[in-house]
């Protein structure tokens, strides 16, 4: 059974969660702070986390921050306010996905399993190793390093690199993107995918995603 670590500080969204959850076939616990969620985390070893934004202790952004800098695992925010600035944080944090309060189980259940495909489809390509110019993309152990050294991705980061590297050379649309990396097929979401694009060359450099404006993004090596 795949573990989900629920993190919520309302008793009754937090059950509800669990229930719907564990309905699914998950294994599910809960923490209901920031300090305890980030030690949930490290001793559950959960393959998803559900994470509200506003939590007591410390918010679910610095819970964000500090569980990927351990070790990248998919997140899904769970925001107060359909507000484009805290989806903007927490994506900018590592966060994969979000979703707006009041939302219905039924979404969650399908978010949640979205996330943890695309995790499960890049592990499963046969392609163990990718090198692209200054790149080595190891799908095998998902590790990213540019010139020998090692980069830190989130898991949607390392996917929008891997469908980026594998279609080097070519524009890829933002609607392909959103098809491929986050299995949302005729969404229109295109916030998330420059937002990811900004993280990645935050921390890969300027200089390898080439933006075509109006129409989306290629990743390049120049000679």
């Amino acid at each position: 059974m795949q573990r989900i670590l629920v993190v919520e500080d309302e008793p009754t969204i937090a059950r509800a969660v669990a229930d719907r959850l564990a309905a699914e076939g998950f294994a599910v616990e809960i923490a209901a702070d920031g300090p305890s969620a980030v030690e949930r985390a490290r001793s559950y070893d959960p393959e998803l986390i559900v994470l509200d934004v506003m939590l007591p202790g410390f918010d679910g952004l610095e819970v964000c921050r500090r569980v990927q800098a351990e070790r990248p695992v998919p997140v899904l925010m769970l925001t107060a306010r359909d507000d484009e600035t805290d989806m903007l944080v927490g994506l900018g944090v590592g966060a994969d996905d979000y979703i707006t309060k009041p939302f219905s189980m039924r979404e969650l259940a399908a978010r949640v399993r979205a996330v943890l495909r695309r995790v499960e489809r890049s592990a499963a390509l046969p392609e163990t190793m990718l090198r692209v110019g200054p790149l080595e993309i190891d799908h095998a152990s998902r590790r990213v390093r540019r010139d020998g050294t090692e980069v830190h991705l989130t898991p949607t980061e390392f996917e929008l690199l891997g469908c980026l590297a594998r279609n080097r050379g070519t524009v890829l649309t933002r609607a392909v993107l959103l098809e491929q990396v986050w299995d949302w097929a005729g969404a229109s979401g295109t916030r998330a995918v420059d937002t990811h694009v900004k993280a990645l060359r935050r921390k890969l450099g300027s200089d390898l995603i080439r933006t075509v404006h109006g129409v989306g993004y290629s990743l390049e090596v120049r000679a």
